[in-house]
């Protein structure tokens, strides 16, 4: 008998700690002023722990999905023109490798705003968003991308196939890491995708994380923290496999998968070969390559302090961009306040007047750092620091200087 937690896939007793971040609130849960006020923000145990059996790399989960993505979810994929153009590179790219048109259908799970269909929609591709969080879900209509408010697991895949729904191409971007049962979650795909369409997931890879140390991309709402290897071992389980991959640079390093059912004609890639002996060679297929990682992680945290012990001591202010999940686990985890950073900044109006979670530092709008004139920039979002330092420019004149803390802290000016 064990009181270690089961794999949220395979079932085998969570033995192994990857990184335990303590208790900390919902990344995405911004606080108004009355809630502040209130003082009843609830955290909740943050440990990551790798399978020694399909090495998923996952967190517990003590608090619900349903709490996480409900109707007053504050993520907009729009509010990144970064990302709504690497959308619609995609949709590009896609229409023309798969030769879709006005009889295709392209649907995405996790739709979120519409940021992606929008694309496809606009070339005349007809197009179905499933998207958990009712207030996205509306936003994405809004721009004529039809959208149903569900949670897609198997039974959502067996409703919609009911009704005829198949689909050419199903995407699902930066969601397989979001639901708490993986495999029931992947049992919905081959009831939706015809027999030879194309199924492409996309998502941080868990190389990248360990080899930069990106810590603060584990919070609540990402569940599991994905390899090749164990994504392999989830599809296979419900007949499903990949054919090909692509690297992508966002999030800090990613990986977008092509995947298909398993008994279609889609062949192998060289590409796939590659990455497969590449993680091998990395050891994630070896439960002693996730020791360690726990230490790195502090040295992290300990140069940040570091850095604000200066910039008080010499009288600076610190404000950050980016109200972003990963800035909430960092802030957090490095026990940072509002006595910190005098602000963050964050061009979605959804999260401006609020506070960040844990922290309560005040969010404010982009148009207040010219006001606000602040010594030092620390970027949250450390994925979007060239965007940023571009849209910001102007600091400079004053004397302003950028900061970033992962995997160490760099100031630059």
């Amino acid at each position: 008998m064990t009181d270690a937690p089961l794999c949220r896939f395979c079932k085998t007793p969570l033995t192994h700690s990857f990184l335990d971040l303590g208790d900390q609130p919902l990344a995405n849960s911004y606080l108004t002023r009355a809630e502040l006020e209130a003082g009843t923000e609830r955290a909740y145990p943050l440990h990551a722990r790798v399978c020694p059996a399909c090495f998923l790399v996952q967190v517990d989960d003590p608090v619900a999905a349903e709490d996480i993505f409900d109707g007053g979810y504050a993520y907009f994929s729009s509010y990144s023109p970064s990302w709504v153009a690497h959308a619609k590179r995609y949709a590009e790219a896609m229409a023309d490798r798969l030769s879709l048109g006005s009889q295709s259908l392209a649907v995405e799970i996790a739709s979120n705003d519409g940021y992606l269909l929008k694309h496809f929609a606009a070339m005349g591709v007809p197009v179905l968003g499933v998207e958990p969080s009712a207030n996205t879900a509306e936003a994405a209509r809004a721009v004529g991308v039809p959208t149903e408010v569900a949670f897609f697991n198997a039974a959502t895949g067996e409703a919609l196939a009911a009704r005829g729904v198949q689909a050419d191409l199903m995407a699902a971007n930066n969601v397989l890491a979001h639901v708490p049962d993986i495999g029931d979650f992947v049992a919905g795909f081959p009831r939706v995708l015809k027999p030879e369409g194309v199924l492409t997931f996309e998502f941080p890879h868990l190389l990248s994380l360990i080899d930069k140390v990106q810590f603060d991309t584990i919070y609540h709402e990402h569940f599991s923290y994905l390899s090749l290897l164990a994504v392999e071992r989830v599809l296979a389980s419900r007949g499903m496999r990949v054919f090909d991959v692509e690297r992508l640079a966002t999030h800090g390093g990613s990986l977008r998968l092509f995947c298909a059912h398993r008994a279609s004609a889609h062949r192998e890639t060289e590409a796939l070969r590659g990455l497969r002996a590449e993680e091998a060679a990395a050891g994630l297929g070896r439960i002693e390559t996730y020791a360690g990682f726990a230490g790195r992680v502090e040295a992290v945290r300990d140069g940040f302090l570091a850095f604000l012990r200066g910039a008080r001591a010499e009288g600076k202010t610190v404000a950050a961009y980016g109200a972003a999940a990963k800035g909430a686990t960092f802030l957090n985890y490095a026990g940072t306040t509002a006595q910190d950073l005098v602000c963050a900044f964050d061009a979605n109006p959804h999260k401006q007047g609020r506070f960040l979670p844990g922290s309560h530092v005040p969010i404010l709008a982009p148009d207040m750092v010219a006001k606000v004139r602040p010594d030092y920039v620390l970027i949250l979002p450390w994925n979007l620091k060239d965007e940023i330092m571009g849209q910001l420019a102007y600091v400079r004149g004053w004397g302003g200087r950028f900061v970033t803390a992962s995997p160490e802290v760099a100031v630059q000016s």
